[in-house]
């Protein structure tokens, strides 16, 4: 049996959790019987059921002992929102597993598979790690480091300027390269990140435009480091979706949170934001915020280089342009 493509299919599934999980992680299962598909579940969303659970709930047939059940993340064994999935894949009869990947939560970190075949199923696992751990990378450093997962990404010309002499917007990227950012950068992180001088000079819009995109494409929470709270009332980012962050004794407009900006007030010396106050912030379920895995720094200079202090850039992306 192939058990890569049926993996590669759960991380498609996967897929349609992205900006919905929160700081949970992205998952999707699939249940096959003679090397046919006849279930498939993911996570759809925070709080909501886990693939595996969800995958059950919908199946109405009895699962025979030859099926195989397929995850890209290890079945959890511990209550949190939800039941352990374990003990439901216990319940139902499953019989087989494969796995994509360990779950890098402490609470679980094997326990769940060790739980599988303690009980007599058979696991096998981990299937295309890799590929499971970098659609998980921003879950993984939650884990791990404790912050998401970084991404700076930059645009300069073959002899390194990022803009005019007298300072104004210079035309970098290609029509090519504008589209593979907004799929693979954009599209892929759960916030696109800026400072105040991005939206002040460029006034952007900072969401993801696809072309011939037939589903409904979610939109990266909109972070604007902003110290002192200068953010003009009629930028394009002001409304729902969008976080600015400000200094604790700044001075914030009221109007701000009264058209559905998230304001956080975190600690600044002057000239860097405590970036573990603000980490722990972006990674905090409140209300309906449920947090976030993974940031896209898209500048402008300061912020880079105010990332580049802290230490806190796990991938440098950096787009370049033709010679003009």
């Amino acid at each position: 049996m192939h058990h890569a493509e049926y993996i590669h299919r759960c991380l498609a599934l996967a897929e349609n959790g992205r900006g919905r999980t929160g700081i949970n992680p992205l998952v999707g299962s699939v249940l096959v019987r003679d090397g046919t598909v006849i279930a498939e579940g993911w996570h759809a969303g925070f709080g909501d059921d886990h693939a595996e659970r969800d995958l059950i709930k919908k199946f109405d047939q009895d699962i025979r002992p030859t099926d195989v059940l397929y995850v890209n993340l290890e079945p959890c064994c511990h209550h949190g929102k939800t039941p352990p999935c374990t003990e439901l894949i216990l319940e139902r009869g499953v019989r087989r597993v494969v796995f994509g990947m360990f779950d890098p939560n402490p609470l679980v970190a094997g326990q769940g598979i060790q739980r599988l075949r303690d009980a007599g199923v058979e696991v096998i696992g981990p299937v295309e790690r890799a590929r499971c751990e970098w659609l998980n990378r921003g879950f993984i450093s939650l884990m791990q480091q404790r912050r998401p997962w970084v991404t700076l990404k930059r645009a300069q010309m073959h002899d390194g300027r990022i803009a005019q002499e007298d300072g104004s917007p210079l035309k970098i990227t290609s029509p090519e390269q504008d589209t593979w950012s907004h799929a693979w950068l954009r599209g892929k992180h759960d916030a696109i990140l800026v400072g105040i001088e991005t939206i002040i000079r460029d006034d952007p819009q900072l969401n993801v435009r696809l072309k011939n995109k037939k589903v409904e494409q979610f939109i990266p929470l909109r972070i604007v480091l902003d110290p002192k709270c200068r953010v003009p009332m009629d930028a394009q980012i002001i409304g729902e979706g969008t976080c600015i962050v400000t200094a604790q004794d700044s001075e914030v407009p009221s109007e701000l949170e009264e058209r559905g900006v998230q304001v956080l007030r975190i600690p600044f010396d002057g000239k860097q934001f405590d970036f573990c106050a603000l980490w722990k912030a972006l990674t905090t379920p409140k209300d309906d915020f449920f947090g976030i895995t993974s940031v896209l720094v898209e500048g402008g200079p300061r912020t880079w280089e105010r990332f580049r202090q802290a230490g806190d850039i796990d991938e440098d992306v950096i787009l370049v342009g033709r010679a003009s």
